[in-house]
C-alpha cells in the first residue's frame, strides 16, 4: 500500500521517548558557560600583558591590529584548544550563500626527523585561502580566478565546536577576492559598523560628549521555528529539498484556538530546548527565552543583545545548533519562512540599537535635557534614514520564501514604515507645532537645555503589524525573515543611520553660528522631521486603507522580491553605500546579482520538486484511488440504491476531473521547468519570470492537488498531512 511509511512513521512516533539528558546537564550554569570560547578571560590569562592589551584596543575601540602580536595570540589559542583536545582549525566565514563555510586543517606539522608538532602560527590566524571558485561572487570574479581569501576577524571570539570524536577551533573571518573586494555578508557588517561608529561619535562630540570614543550597533534576534518528527519529514521530498511543504490541504483544526501560543512545552520539545541551550550556553551565547509560539509544532528562542557583529555570528550558530540538535532527538528544524500554508509562518524579529563604550545605549531616551537632545537626534536620523531608504531595507529582507509571509496578516507588509508609539509620536508632533490631541504632550517641546523635561522611558506598547517599531530603547525590525542572515538587514540599518547622522551634523555645522546650539538643533530636527513624517504610521498596516494612504503619500509598496531587487543598485542606494564606505558599486552590483540568482534558484527547485513528487507519488497514487473506486461501483452496481450509487458516481466524476486538471497543470509546469534552463535571461529578467510564470503554476498545480487530498480515501495518500506534521510530537 504505497501509505504503508507513512502510517509505520505516525506509528513509531506514538511510542517515542524523549532523549534523556546525562548528568553534566545539570551543573550551573556559570560552570559552563563560554567554556568553548577564547574570550576575554581566557585571553587575559594566557596572553602577555601588552598583547592583551593590544588585542582588547582592536576589538574595543577598532584600532587596527598589530601583525606583530599574531604570532603570540596564535600560540596561546593553539595552546588553548589542544588542551581541550581540539586537533583542527578552520577559518569560519559567511559567503554570499546566507550559509557559513569551513575548511578544516589540522594543527599537525612535521619536523626534520619526521616526528610531529603541533604548530599554529600567525600567518596561519590572520589569512586563509580557501578555494573561492564555487561560492556565488555575483560577477566580482571568473570561475577561473579560484583565489580567495579569508582575514580573522578579531572583533568575534575563536570558540571551539564538539564534533562526536573530538574538537575543532572556529576563527571568525571575512572573506574577500584576491582583489580585496568582498565577497561575503560580514565583510560588509564590519564596514557599517565603522561608518556608524565614525558618525554617532562625530555628532556626539559636537554636542559636547568628548569622553565618548567608540559607538557599536547592536541586535538581538528572537529566532522562530518549527520542529517536526524527522520520520515524517523525510517522507516529504519538498521539506528535504525546500524546506517547506509545497503541497498540503489545511488540517480541520490548525492555530484557531491559541492554544499553543505560551502554551505547556511538550516534553520531548523541552528537551530538545534543553540539549540546544547547553551547547549555545557553551559557545557563549546568551540564550535567554524559550517558548511556544501562535502556530502548533512553532516554538521560538532569542537571546540577549549583544554587538551586531558578533550576534549575526552567533545568529547563524544558533540556527545550524537547531538543525544539529534537532537530529539527535530525531526531529527536523525547519527555520523556511513558510513551512506550513494556513498557519503562522516564522520570522526573525531583529531588535537593534546603537550604544557607546561608556555603557549608554543611544537610544534610551534621556534623564537631562542634554541626553534628551541627543536622543531626539538620533531618533531623527533613523526616521530620515528609514524614509529615504525604504526600499533598500526591503531588498534587505527580500526571498523567495519571505514572500510567503510578509503581509500574510501575520507578519508586516511591504510597505515599511515606522511606529513610535502615542507618547513619542506627540513628541514630533509638538516639535512641528502640531496639535496632536494626546494628553502626554500639552504644550512645544522646546529644545533648550533648561527646559527640555525628561522623555519618559515607557514611550509606547507594541504595534504587531509595523515592520520597524519602537519598543522603549531600540527598534524591533519585525520583517527580517526566519532562514535568512541577519547581516544585511543590520548592514542597511547602521548605513542608512551612519549616513543622516552626518547629514544632521553637516547641517549643525553650517548653521552653528545661527544662534545657541539648542535652538539650532531644534530647528534642523523639525525641519527633518517634517521632510521626512510620512514614514510615521501608527496604525493597522494590515489594512487597506493603510496602503492607499501609503500611495497617497509616495511611500514604496514592494510587494514581492522581484519587485523589490531592482532597488538594490537604485543610485540613491548606491550612493548610501559608496559615501558610507561599506560596498564599492562593482560589490553592490554583484549582490544584486547573486539575490536575483538565488530567488531564481530556489524558484526552480520548487517547481522541479513539486514536478517530481505530482509525477512520482500523487499522480500514481490517486489514480489507483481512481482505478479502485471504479471497480468498486461497477462491481456493486447491482446491490446499490439509487442515491447510493449516484453518490459513488458523483465522487468518481469529481476525482477523474480533478486529474484530469491535474495533469493538464503538470505538463505546464513541466515547460516552465525545462524554460528556466532553455531560455538566457539577465538576473532581473529572470526574477521576473520566476514571479509572473513559475511561482503562478506551481501555485496551480498545488491548488489541484490539494483538492484531491481532501477526496482521496486517507488509507492511500502517499504524503504525511499536516495534522500529523503539526500535532504528532
Amino acid at each position: 500500500m504505497p501509505s504503508s511509511s507513512r502510517r509505520l512513521a505516525v506509528s513509531a512516533i506514538s511510542g517515542h521517548s524523549p532523549l534523556k539528558h546525562g548528568g553534566e546537564r545539570r551543573v550551573p550554569l556559570t560552570e559552563i558557560y563560554a567554556i568553548n570560547v577564547f574570550n576575554e578571560r581566557v585571553q587575559r590569562q594566557r596572553l602577555p600583558k601588552n598583547v592583551f592589551r593590544q588585542l582588547q584596543e582592536t576589538v574595543n575601540q577598532g584600532t587596527t591590529l598589530d601583525p606583530a602580536i599574531a604570532d603570540a595570540v596564535a600560540s596561546a589559542m593553539r595552546d588553548w584548544a589542544v588542551e581541550r583536545g581540539a586537533t583542527h582549525f578552520t577559518h569560519w566565514f559567511q559567503p554570499m550563500t546566507g550559509l557559513t563555510a569551513e575548511k578544516h586543517d589540522s594543527f599537525l606539522s612535521l619536523t626534520g626527523d619526521h616526528s610531529i608538532i603541533n604548530e599554529f602560527t600567525g600567518s596561519a590566524l590572520i589569512r586563509g585561502e580557501p578555494d573561492a571558485s564555487s561560492f556565488p561572487s555575483g560577477g566580482l570574479r571568473s570561475t577561473f580566478e579560484a583565489r580567495g581569501y579569508t582575514a580573522w576577524d578579531p572583533t568575534s571570539p575563536a570558540f571551539l565546536r564538539e564534533g562526536p570524536n573530538g574538537l575543532t577551533l572556529f576563527i571568525p573571518t571575512a572573506f574577500c577576492s584576491w582583489t580585496g573586494e568582498a565577497l561575503d555578508k560580514k565583510t560588509p557588517l564590519l564596514r557599517s559598523d565603522e561608518a556608524v561608529n565614525r558618525a554617532a561619535c562625530r555628532l556626539i562630540n559636537m554636542l559636547g560628549g568628548k569622553e565618548v570614543s567608540r559607538v557599536y550597533s547592536t541586535i538581538g534576534c528572537e529566532q522562530e521555528y518549527f520542529l517536526v518528527d524527522r520520520r515524517l519529514a523525510d517522507l516529504r521530498p519538498d521539506l528535504l529539498s525546500c524546506g517547506r511543504t509545497l503541497f498540503g490541504a489545511r488540517p480541520p483544526k490548525g492555530q484557531e484556538l491559541a492554544d499553543n501560543y505560551f502554551g505547556a512545552i511538550n516534553e520531548r520539545v523541552l528537551g530538545f530546548m534543553q540539549d540546544l541551550e547547553y551547547e549555545l550556553w557553551k559557545l557563549g551565547i546568551p540564550v535567554k527565552t524559550r517558548h511556544n509560539e501562535v502556530a502548533p509544532a512553532q516554538f521560538e528562542l532569542a537571546p540577549l543583545y549583544s554587538k551586531a557583529t558578533v550576534a549575526v555570528d552567533h545568529n547563524m550558530l544558533i540556527m545550524e545548533l537547531m538543525k544539529t540538535v534537532a537530529d539527535r532527538h530525531e526531529l527536523k528544524c525547519l527555520l523556511h519562512e513558510k513551512p506550513f500554508a494556513g498557519v503562522n509562518g516564522s520570522g526573525k524579529h531583529t531588535n537593534w540599537s546603537l550604544s557607546d563604550d561608556l555603557g549608554n545605549n543611544l537610544l534610551e531616551p534621556g534623564e537631562t535635557p542634554l541626553e534628551s537632545m541627543q536622543f531626539m537626534l538620533f531618533l531623527t536620523a533613523i526616521i530620515r534614514g528609514v524614509d529615504r531608504h525604504a526600499d533598500l531595507l526591503r531588498v534587505s529582507v527580500a526571498s523567495s520564501a519571505n514572500d510567503h509571509r510578509l503581509g500574510a496578516h501575520e507578519a508586516p507588509p511591504a510597505i515599511i514604515s515606522i511606529f513610535l508609539g502615542a507618547q513619542l509620536e506627540g513628541i514630533v508632533e509638538s516639535l512641528l507645532g502640531k496639535s496632536s490631541g494626546r494628553e502626554q504632550v500639552t504644550e512645544p517641546i522646546v529644545l533648550g537645555v533648561n527646559s527640555l523635561p525628561p522623555l519618559p522611558r515607557d514611550l509606547t506598547d507594541r504595534n504587531r503589524t509595523s515592520p520597524f517599531a519602537f519598543t522603549g530603547n531600540k527598534f524591533e525590525f519585525r520583517a527580517v525573515g526566519s532562514s535568512q542572515s541577519a547581516a544585511y538587514p543590520a548592514t542597511v540599518l547602521n548605513s542608512i543611520v551612519a549616513e543622516s547622522l552626518n547629514v544632521l551634523a553637516d547641517r549643525i555645522e553650517a548653521r552653528r553660528n545661527e544662534g545657541p546650539l539648542s535652538q539650532v538643533v531644534q530647528a534642523i530636527v523639525a525641519e527633518t522631521l517634517r521632510e521626512h513624517e510620512r514614514v510615521l504610521f501608527s496604525g493597522d498596516n494590515y489594512s487597506a486603507e493603510w496602503t492607499a494612504e501609503a500611495e497617497r503619500r509616495g511611500m514604496p509598496n514592494l510587494k514581492d522580491t522581484a519587485s523589490a531587487l531592482p532597488h538594490f543598485t537604485a543610485e540613491h542606494n548606491l550612493a548610501l553605500f559608496e559615501g558610507t564606505g561599506v560596498l564599492n558599486r562593482r560589490e553592490a552590483e554583484s549582490r544584486l546579482n547573486v539575490l536575483c540568482e538565488n530567488y531564481a534558484i530556489q524558484t526552480r527547485i520548487e517547481g522541479a520538486t513539486s514536478v517530481h513528487m505530482v509525477s512520482t507519488m500523487i499522480l500514481p497514487g490517486v489514480m489507483r484511488y481512481q482505478r479502485d473506486l471504479a471497480e468498486t461501483i461497477n462491481a456493486t452496481r447491482q446491490a446499490l440504491t439509487g442515491a447510493d450509487l449516484e453518490a459513488q458516481e458523483s465522487m468518481l466524476r469529481k476525482v477523474t476531473e480533478l486529474i484530469a486538471k491535474l495533469k493538464l497543470s503538470l505538463d505546464r509546469m513541466r515547460k516552465v521547468v525545462v524554460d528556466f534552463d532553455g531560455v538566457e535571461r539577465g538576473p532581473l529578467e529572470q526574477a521576473r519570470f520566476c514571479r509572473e510564470v513559475a511561482i503562478a503554476a506551481r501555485a496551480d498545480l498545488r491548488d489541484w492537488v490539494d483538492q484531491l487530498e481532501e477526496l482521496v480515501d486517507d488509507e492511500v495518500w502517499p504524503l504525511p498531512k499536516y495534522r500529523e506534521m503539526l500535532f504528532h510530537r
